[in-house]
């Protein structure tokens, strides 16, 4: 008995030091649940700052919803429990059938349908989907010129899609990082963007009409606060580690360059 109410207890205090007022909706979330499932920034946080810039016209009940990335589904079963609508969760990385039990133990295996796919070989027709999400995934393979037309054939006109990504709050001069950050900078860092780079680069190609493309304000400390848990409460070594690492990056920099960017774009 000891044990049990220690650990409620420790539940407790980790639940309210993750409540946060910005994200009413994340805060009715299992915080052990999500911090086992987590797979870098907090997902639903950055879900919850998402979604009302894609409108409730666009997440309305019953429409299709393309999760591209979903990691361990977290975003894909938020979506169904928040908005009532049918979601495909595709991941590359984390399998099918660990994704189908953790979406069944949540109880929307009836909204939720996880496969595998790679993005640049969707299993999907044109116009499957009324909107497309992505939450710090994108940036993994959404820079190339020619991938947005192509991902977006998948969207009825008028749908949308709604990207959250990991972004500079503005563009390096030259081929080296922003000075603070040399000693943690790594080559894949270099896909991290500003506002208005995303902006031109969804714009230039024509095959959406870009209706938001903007800076969250103090994300950092959100992202912070996040890798300061992880690293104390993440049950996998891996995860704690990489959010130490991060952690002491984010904290260096106080938001001077990093946080993070939504874009919201309607396929006319």
């Amino acid at each position: 008995m000891p044990d049990d109410i220690t650990s409620r207890i420790s539940n407790e205090d980790l639940t309210r030091r993750l409540t946060r007022a910005e994200y009413p909706r994340s805060n009715s979330y299992d915080a052990r649940w999500v911090i086992e499932n987590q797979m870098g920034p907090n997902a639903l946080w950055l879900l919850e700052w998402l979604a009302p810039a894609l409108g409730l016209d666009t997440l309305r009940p019953g429409a299709r919803v393309l999760d591209l990335g979903c990691g361990r589904a977290m975003t894909s079963v938020f979506l169904a429990r928040e908005y009532d609508v049918q979601v495909t969760a595709a991941d590359l990385w984390v399998k099918p059938d660990e994704n189908a039990r953790r979406i069944a133990e949540a109880g929307f295996a009836d909204r939720v349908l996880p496969v595998h796919a790679e993005a640049h070989d969707l299993p999907f027709a044109e116009g499957s989907f009324d909107a497309i999400v992505s939450i710090d995934a994108y940036q993994y393979f959404g820079t190339n010129d020619l991938y947005l037309p192509t991902l977006t054939r998948l969207l009825k006109p008028g749908g949308r899609i709604g990207i959250v990504v990991p972004a500079l709050r503005e563009e390096p001069e030259g081929e080296e990082p922003p000075e603070h950050l040399r000693q943690w900078w790594q080559p894949d860092f270099w896909c991290f963007h500003c506002a208005d780079w995303w902006r031109r680069h969804w714009t230039r190609g024509g095959a959406v009409e870009v209706e938001a493309a903007d800076w969250q304000p103090d994300g950092w400390r959100d992202w912070l606060l996040w890798c300061d848990v992880v690293a104390e409460e993440s049950p996998e070594e891996f995860h704690r580690t990489m959010a130490r690492d991060v952690g002491e990056m984010v904290r260096a920099d106080e938001g001077r360059a990093l946080g993070f960017v939504r874009l919201v774009g309607r396929r006319p």
